[in-house]
């Protein structure tokens, strides 16, 4: 059997695969130099690789991405009907809670109109600041990385709201909770509204002209997901119009933002390139690993599969 790793790993790492899977013959080669040949000829492959390289392979039997989001593999056609897809859920929520909340203290605390002062050597206060305490957020995809940045918000006391998809109990550090189908009632009430969402045929554009014109005028929209839950004309719109008092963005649409994008000038807005994720924290690739191995342990095994995707939903099997 045939294992594709197209992850960076070390010998430290590829220890745990062979003890995993003692009996398996292993080829690590690094996305996007995978080819056609190599995934043909692969039952497992652990990591990303290509969609248009993947041919609806038949002799994949098991695709254990290192992303969370998994929405371009449930596209009918690109993975054979045999093949089971897991995603790195559970990877993510340390890393991209812990930027949100840089993001957000970084534009309510004025840090990047300081950051300019000091570059132009100009020593100047730049006035009242917002903070976090008393406030309350709304975490729109209270999974694992809204989980994560809730219970930070909630130690600086913020009141913090969930939503998620299905109905269920606020968790321990929530003081409400809700579904989709909330967002409308709890959104005139936030102060932060964290996104935390995958690209869906239900998220795409969920947050319209209208849904943002019902947010606070002092609010503060930031988004960890995927850049088209909101169209960027509008979010342009809205920060150029004073319709919301700021944003923190790590993902948009389309990516990469190109030079000419309206997004770049807009007024109080923190933007970063999609580097939240990836392997920046090593936590986050310790835990990719180790779901990885887990996996692979289990399809051999037998035994049950953590974080297996529903290709309906693109989210993880409940």
């Amino acid at each position: 059997m045939q294992i594709l790793i197209t992850m960076p790993v070390t010998e430290k790492e590829m220890a745990k695969f062979h003890s995993a899977a003692p009996e398996a013959e292993f080829i690590c080669v690094q996305n996007p130099n995978v080819t056609e040949e190599m995934i043909a000829s692969s039952t497992v492959i652990i990591g990303n690789v290509p969609t248009s390289k993947i041919k609806a392979a038949p002799g994949l039997k098991l695709l254990q991405l290192n992303s969370a989001g998994a929405n371009e593999f449930c596209v009918p056609g690109v993975l054979a009907p045999e093949t089971v897809l897991c995603n790195a859920t559970g990877a993510y929520g340390v890393a991209l809670a812990e930027h949100m909340l840089a993001q957000i203290l970084m534009l309510i605390k004025k840090l990047d109109k300081y950051e300019d002062n000091q570059k132009n050597h100009i020593w100047r206060d730049e006035g009242e600041v917002t903070g976090i305490y008393g406030s309350t957020t709304l975490i729109i995809g209270a999974g694992d990385i809204g989980t994560e940045f809730g219970r930070r918000m909630a130690a600086l006391g913020s009141r913090v709201i969930g939503i998620r998809r299905h109905k269920v109990e606020p968790a321990d550090y929530m003081a409400a909770s809700g579904t989709m189908e909330d967002i409308d009632r709890f959104l005139p009430e936030a102060d932060f509204v964290a996104c935390a969402l995958p690209a869906t045929r239900e998220t795409y554009h969920l947050f319209d002209r209208e849904r943002v014109g019902r947010m606070k005028r002092t609010a503060i929209l930031t988004n960890i997901g995927r850049g088209n839950l909101i169209e960027t004309e509008v979010l342009a719109e809205a920060l150029n119009n004073r319709v919301i008092a700021g944003a923190c963005i790590d993902v948009t649409d389309p990516e990469p933002l190109p030079a000419d994008s309206i997004l770049w000038d807009c007024p109080n807005l923190i933007l970063t390139p999609h580097i939240s994720g990836s392997y920046h924290l090593r936590h986050t690739y310790d835990r990719i690993i180790e779901i990885a191995c887990r996996n692979l342990s289990a399809f051999l095994g037998g035994g049950e599969l953590i974080n297996q995707v529903d290709f309906e939903t693109g989210y993880r099997k409940l």
